[in-house]
């Protein structure tokens, strides 16, 4: 009867004698207009009825108008007028305020919006300030992406249009907001130095911030990208999705304490949450207020969260029998005359005469026992047939008649590589985070000890998509295939789960960029640098031009090699490798890599080819040198690691950017180290060596660093630095004619090897 009496009395969203909607837009305190006693302090919108147009609602200066209000997501969603960045003054590269007010009044942009860039051969980078009020402004890069076109076929709907979720990267780019930040702007450059007319002419620029999904409505992106219809930019109204709080420090609100993240004071969730079934929450922008499990409503409300009748969309809470509303909560049962299982679809069925008459027939102690003998293991068959039946489906769900076709025509080969997944369970104490060794976006790394005492790293994948299976069956492929010393073992894999599992060899000592992007001012030495970067070069070699069919890894960087004991190094992961047929030098394949470490002709192209290895190991070498990440290191002129690097090379001031520890430890094979980096990151793949040409000239240093290293003095150690410097600094002359001699003669080839920029 409460449940009742809740369920007719209409739910209130704003207090009493203020008004709660404009226009179409629903009000609800802790928002309102109007008499300050009608919202929270900071929480004051603006209803425009001045227009002959519907009222407006608005946010803050009236410069955003406000859709949507929700209080169980702590959401706002906003439309805001307009490109940010006009188009017919785009004529060098711009730094633009990002425009948004809600910056300055509590509110955050929320990660369900994304970066959205029109145009040709432009790159836009959404930046927040890192440190606002403390001294000088230090950018750090919310988002960004690059957007190309070709002019050899002049019509935008054959170079790229908005398919499936994200653009391709021609003609315009998407890229999303992993996390709720505070843009102060919004930088957008040319990709190349000179006249820009045509790119402009051929197809407008537009940036915009908005809603995910926006700008995947197909009518939105062809007129968009429409040479022929190119409305005016202030015509479109973008959608923006923003996080609201209720800010901390206000009366009578207190501060948060400085450990504090998630709870709430009692006199704060008091002063704010007024239903009793309502909870509080901090975060960093405040204090929220959400209803209890089986409620909705205002929370800031007395009473305002009333109880949900679940029974008014049972099958949603998985109800499929007899549903009767609680307070708070629901009750569901077969009906009367049935029985079953009330969870699912056709769960309930008829009670029929016959349990009855066995009932009766069994008069016996004897009979009844024998009855639940039967029943037990009945149910015990019924429950190993299922498993039996589940691992043969997941089985064949995961591809596993066809890995044993591609690991070996062997059969005991491959029926020793599959595991059976009870063996991993228990290796892995039936996967206990405490043995989780890491992770990343695609899935787990546990550590197990199997039965045979074999320490392993075991893979497991976190979702269960068709591309995921690929690239998984691609691995063990691959990898069955492959001996070598500096390439992880692969011993096995289990096909039995939902999620298929990867059970390698167990590489003790992290990864080369866990060891070279440390806090300490020393990272690994030099010989050891040297060593990896051959150790790496060889394994590469050895797929380019040492088995069967070539493989090209397509995702080299400095998290893909494993350093064990000794510090030798393993190339790892291989999902994303393809096979190169003998009789092709490459193959057009969707880019996919990582930023940073990704061959730009590969990614322009989609041209995978043996050099977009030797491009990515072109750019460790530069990290070895530098020890500065690829993917996140950008300098004052936009340019990132790769073009500043050869640009100091070609400007002989590469001193300014080497790791000083190289300089003291290396001698004249750093120089050498640096040639080859420049040659391995050519913008033409034709000109980048081979991987064994790479090898085997690492190897030669690696030779020449050993001889010193056993037979120089100290103090000719000392003078490595000097010698280093004096290669690289323009500030130092060149101390022999020799020196002079070999520069002028490499000058040429360096100059082949710069950027546009």
């Amino acid at each position: 009867m409460a449940a009742a009496v809740a369920a007719e009395t209409p739910a209130a969203i704003g207090l009493a004698s203020c008004s709660t909607s404009c226009g179409d837009v629903r009000v609800p305190y802790p928002f309102g207009f109007g008499s300050p006693r009608c919202y929270w302090p900071g929480f004051n919108l603006t209803c425009d009825t001045s227009g002959p147009q519907p009222p407006r609602l608005l946010l803050g200066d009236g410069t955003l108008r406000v859709a949507e209000i929700s209080l169980r997501n702590t959401t706002v969603r906003v439309v805001r007028a307009g490109s940010i960045i006009d188009s017919a003054s785009i004529t060098s590269d711009r730094n633009v305020s990002f425009g948004g007010s809600f910056v300055d009044h509590g509110y955050m942009l929320s990660n369900g919006n994304e970066l959205v860039l029109s145009g040709c051969n432009l790159m836009a980078t959404l930046v927040e300030d890192l440190a606002r009020g403390l001294g000088p402004v230090r950018s750090g890069i919310i988002s960004g992406c690059a957007s190309f076109c070709s002019f050899r076929n002049k019509k935008v709907d054959s170079v790229g249009q908005a398919t499936g979720k994200y653009c391709s990267g021609m003609a315009c780019c998407q890229a999303p907001i992993n996390y709720h930040s505070s843009p102060t702007g919004v930088h957008l450059r040319w990709l190349d130095a000179g006249n820009h007319s045509e790119e402009l002419t051929f197809l407008p620029a537009y940036v915009f911030v908005a809603e995910e999904g926006w700008f995947d409505q197909r009518p939105l992106a062809d007129e968009l990208l429409s040479v022929k219809q190119t409305p005016p930019e202030s015509a479109f109204e973008v959608p923006l999705v923003l996080l609201w709080g209720v800010k901390q420090g206000l009366p009578p609100l207190p501060d948060l304490p400085a450990n504090s993240s998630t709870a709430c004071s009692g006199d704060a969730g008091r002063t704010l949450c007024k239903s009793e079934n309502s909870v509080c929450a901090a975060g960093n922008l405040g204090y929220t207020c959400q209803c209890q499990d089986g409620y909705d409503g205002n929370p800031y409300l007395s009473h305002g969260c009333q109880d949900i009748n679940e029974c008014d969309r049972q099958q949603d809470y998985g109800c499929f029998g007899e549903c009767i509303n609680t307070i708070g909560g629901y009750k569901c049962q077969c009906p009367r005359g049935t029985h079953g299982n009330y969870t699912i679809k056709d769960g309930c069925i008829k009670s029929t005469a016959t349990g009855i008459s066995i009932g009766i027939g069994v008069g016996s102690a004897a009979g009844f026992m024998l009855l639940v003998v039967a029943a037990f293991f009945a149910v015990q068959r019924f429950k190993h047939k299922r498993q039996i039946m589940l691992k043969q489906k997941f089985f064949k769900q995961n591809r596993g008649q066809l890995l044993q076709q591609l690991v070996s025509p062997r059969a005991d080969i491959a029926e020793r590589m599959i595991i059976p997944v009870d063996e991993l369970a228990k290796a892995t104490n039936n996967f206990d985070k405490a043995r989780e060794l890491g992770g990343g976006g695609h899935g787990t790394v546990y550590k197990g000890i199997l039965s045979d005492l074999h320490v392993v790293a075991i893979k497991k994948s976190k979702i269960t998509v068709q591309k995921e299976i690929d690239d998984f069956i691609n691995e063990v492929a691959i990898l069955s295939q492959i001996n070598h010393r500096n390439v992880v073992k692969l011993l096995g894999c289990c096909l039995e789960t939902e999620v298929p599992l990867l059970v390698y060899e167990f590489i003790s000592n992290g990864t080369l960029y866990d060891h070279l992007h440390v806090e300490q001012p020393k990272s690994l030495s030099w010989l050891t640098r040297l060593r990896i970067a051959t150790e790496t070069a060889s394994a590469l070699a050895y797929l380019h031009s040492s088995v069967s069919i070539p493989i090209i890894h397509r995702d080299i960087k400095s998290s893909n090699i494993l350093l064990d004991e000794t510090m030798t190094s393993k190339v790892s992961d291989f999902g994303a490798s393809r096979y190169i047929p003998m009789d092709k030098t490459g193959l057009t394949t969707m880019v996919q890599g990582t930023v940073g470490y990704l061959d730009p002709m590969y990614f322009y192209t989609g041209r995978l080819t043996e050099k977009s290895d030797v491009y990515s190991f072109g750019v460790i070498l530069v990290e070895l040198l530098t020890r500065k990440k690829p993917f996140s290191y950008f300098f004052l002129d936009g340019d990132g690691l790769v073009s500043h690097f050869v640009d100091l090379l070609a400007e002989q001031n590469l001193v300014q950017i080497l790791d000083p520890q190289v300089v003291d430890e290396g001698g004249q094979e750093v120089h050498e180290v640096c040639l080859l980096a420049a040659s391995c990151i050519k913008l033409n793949a034709d000109d980048r060596p081979t991987m064994r040409q790479v090898e085997h000239t690492l190897e030669g240093l690696l030779v020449s660093n050993d001889y010193v290293e056993n037979n120089m003095n100290a103090e000719k150690s000392k003078e490595n630095g000097i010698i280093v410097k004096n290669f690289f600094s323009k500030k130092e002359s060149q101390n022999t004619q020799d020196l002079t001699r070999r520069y002028s003669m490499e000058e040429e080839m360096l100059m082949s090897a710069r950027y546009p920029r």
